[in-house]
């Protein structure tokens, strides 16, 4: 990631005394940031993105929801953006927040159609044929590292087996899968080749409309070329990026996250070898403590208001803070711990713009899947360096691990 300017872009409103989302401090520890930033500002804080950018971050749970069930209030489309004259074209974070033709920015009734044939294709989806594929998916790529008694379970696995799956189900063939995987983590990153990245991403998905609209199967690019909702190419190309990349990252990183967890947690210890705290468990428990989309941007303020004592300006961009939310301790118990079993994470993010629930199913049959798979076929699994030696990705968006090294005893090799 670049160094972040000094001083906000000329005409960028700065916060007084705002935090920085940058930085080695927070990719190492955000969890004590958050901690940090609740006890000076409360569940709303002042931050600033890479460059000096301004924005308010929400970190209160009752807040979150407050804003995300809010439409009318905080909206979804960027264009309001009051900083939008001072923010640099080169800004690396820009195509995270540039308004675009799509289901993420639409609001009203354009939200609603857009929404409704989204929604109807993805609840099609067969869960049994979706774990048959991902079965098969994740025995292929375990075959390619199983002889070796090493891998890096994010680079040859966590990152390529749901979006191998995500490929089957939208449209995309295994083929152009490199591109995607390519494209989509320059963009999160929010480095110099983000846009590019951005770019990439939208030519694979056009490529995919016009196959589909020639030759449709059953996948979800078909099944929204012929919804009654009437998207036409551009629309259905660009709704297809956008459940590309929140189907991928945030299920990836989830079963990156899922695996630290499993692999570095002692209270996880028996569960790589047999009568455990079921994988389950460590998938809920990663949702809280280590979300794999910690902040999503975002929302604009439609008319001046308050937030939690704050005074949000028309314009201004509030950051949805999902990990500061779900460490808020009003939804914890004494032990700082979440409740077992308590699956009311804000993680799926909340309201009209949350993740449909036929996304959140099958997101969480991949990932049960990718862990099941892994630990049958390597029950012996260790993590190969010291817990402290991992590294996590430089993002302010996603918590995920820049890889994840792993040892065990070399098995069979397809």
């Amino acid at each position: 990631m670049t160094e972040p300017a000094a001083t906000p872009p000329p005409g960028c409103p700065a916060h007084a005394g705002a935090t920085p989302l940058y930085g080695p401090r927070f990719q190492t520890d955000p969890a004590q940031l958050y901690r940090e930033l609740r006890a000076a500002h409360g569940p709303v804080a002042p931050v600033e993105l890479a460059g000096g950018v301004p924005a308010w971050l929400v970190i209160g749970y009752r807040e979150l929801q407050l804003v995300t069930g809010q439409p009318q209030l905080f909206g979804r489309d960027s264009t309001r953006w009051n900083a939008w004259e001072s923010i640099p074209e080169d800004w690396p974070l820009r195509p995270m927040m540039t308004p675009v033709p799509s289901i993420l920015y639409a609001e009203g009734e354009e939200h609603v159609r857009r929404s409704r044939a989204v929604t109807d294709a993805l609840s099609d989806i067969d869960p049994y044929e979706l774990r048959k594929h991902a079965e098969e998916i994740a025995d292929r790529l375990i075959d390619g590292f199983a002889g070796r008694g090493e891998a890096d379970l994010v680079a040859e696995y966590a990152h390529r087996m749901p979006l191998l799956v995500l490929c089957r189900l939208l449209g995309p063939s295994e083929e152009q899968a490199p591109v995607l995987i390519d494209g989509l983590l320059a963009m999160l990153d929010g480095g110099p080749d983000a846009p590019a990245g951005a770019q990439r991403l939208l030519g694979v998905m056009l490529d995919v409309v016009r196959e589909k609209a020639e030759h449709p199967t059953e996948d979800i690019a078909s099944r929204m070329l012929a919804h009654p909702a009437g998207l036409d190419h551009d629309e259905v190309m660009r709704d297809l990026r956008v459940l590309l990349i929140a189907g991928h990252q945030p299920t990836s990183y989830w079963i990156s996250n899922a695996m630290r967890l499993m692999l570095t947690d002692e209270r996880f210890a028996a569960s790589l070898s047999g009568g455990r705290r079921s994988i389950s468990q460590a998938l809920n428990e990663a949702l809280w403590e280590d979300t794999p989309t910690q902040i999503f941007a975002g929302r604009w303020a439609t008319r001046d208001t308050q937030l939690a004592g704050q005074r949000i300006a028309a314009g201004d961009m509030v950051l949805l803070g999902f990990a500061g939310a779900n460490a808020d301790p009003s939804v914890r118990q004494p032990d700082g711990r979440p409740a077992e079993g308590n699956r009311a994470h804000m993680s799926y993010s909340y309201g009209e713009h949350g993740c449909p629930f036929p996304a959140q199913e099958a997101a969480e049959v991949i990932a049960t899947t990718a862990i099941e798979v892994l630990l049958d076929r390597l029950p012996d699994l260790r993590l190969a360096v010291a817990e402290h030696a991992l590294v996590w990705r430089p993002s302010a968006w996603v918590r995920g691990l820049v890889a994840l090294p792993v040892s065990f005893t070399p098995g069979y090799q397809g």
